[in-house]
């Protein structure tokens, strides 16, 4: 096995390393895209990268070989791989493949959850007004046709406590806030990120900055929608600040989610400007990963195909 196979760990460990960094220097929509896109891809290449080697190794066995009908010399002598490195491979592998299942399952589930949630809330509005002293303001996405109102994704949830607490205009930034949420469906960029993260722990970073960038690109939603960058700042301030006397812990898609004084402190300054340099870093390491595994599975694909071929070749008569 060439290099090729290798290399994809090497990226997505870059991937981990780099991106979240990266994604500093784009607007938050574009950094969101770049996180998600860089998870999915890294624990691709970590997948596809184990299940090459893991197969070499397992071909190698006697009895897979002979059922297989290839020559297990041709694959030692191209491919020299050590049984216990296909081994750990395999079982690093069918780890992955446990903490992925285990992952969807529970993230499965709290999307279910949502969905009977936002199903149940009194009210047939976007925005369902809850009589209640605490101070809640969230999104909750809903299934179209579920008693989602026509032209939305969801309900928007805010307590009479959160309203009491928060001016008139600050109001408006919360509710265009969590409006960004549900029309550009941030559950899903969390979960893709969760999963990746369950998968291939390395991928962790990723999650943590992409729920940081979500919030922020509701955020620079919320400020185009109202006009006022300072207002949805105090809003997010304000809203976090007495979230924090009261001892409540801020909900998914919640306007006090994520580091609040990063995102007030980037509220108070100009959008970040479009830049091309990161993302055509970002789009070379991808192209990298990606042209790397599916070199190495062309090789793969032609060693058994040798292997094969010299198995069911006849043998020579002149040799003892």
């Amino acid at each position: 096995m060439r290099i090729s196979v290798y290399v994809p760990f090497a990226v997505s460990t870059l991937l981990a390393f780099l991106a979240p960094r990266m994604v500093r220097r784009l607007p938050p929509r574009a950094g969101s895209w770049v996180l998600i896109t860089a998870a999915v891809v890294a624990v691709a290449g970590w997948a596809g990268a184990l299940a090459l080697l893991a197969f070499i190794g397992f071909g190698q066995i006697p009895l897979v070989a002979f059922l297989g009908q290839w020559s297990t010399g041709v694959l030692h002598a191209a491919d020299p791989l050590p049984g216990s490195v296909a081994a750990g491979c395999g079982l690093v592998l069918a780890v992955m493949t446990i903490a992925l299942g285990r992952a969807s399952w529970l993230r499965g589930r709290a999307l279910v959850r949502a969905y009977r949630d936002c199903h149940r809330l009194p009210g047939d509005g976007e925005l369902a007004v809850i009589d209640d002293e605490r101070l809640e303001a969230f999104a909750l996405p809903g299934l179209p046709g579920l008693a989602v109102p026509v032209g939305t994704r969801g309900r928007i949830v805010v307590s009479t406590g959160m309203l009491q607490t928060l001016a008139p205009a600050e109001r408006e930034a919360l509710v265009a806030h969590e409006r960004s949420h549900l029309r550009h469906q941030h559950h899903f960029f969390l979960v893709t990120l969760q999963l990746a993260a369950a998968a291939c722990p390395l991928l962790r970073p990723l999650a943590t900055e992409g729920a940081y960038t979500v919030e922020r690109w509701a955020d620079e939603d919320a400020a185009t929608a109202v006009g006022d960058r300072a207002t949805v700042a105090r809003a997010v301030a304000r809203a976090a600040l007495a979230k924090t006397a009261a001892g409540r812990v801020s909900a998914l898609l919640a306007a006090t989610g994520g580091p609040v004084p990063r995102r007030v402190k980037a509220l108070l300054v100009p959008p970040p400007a479009h830049r091309r340099m990161p993302l055509v870093a970002f789009t070379l390491l991808l192209a990298l990963s990606c042209g790397s595994l599916a070199e190495a599975a062309h090789d793969t694909d032609r060693l058994f195909e040798h292997a094969e071929t010299a198995a069911t070749a006849p043998a020579d008569p002149y040799t003892w």
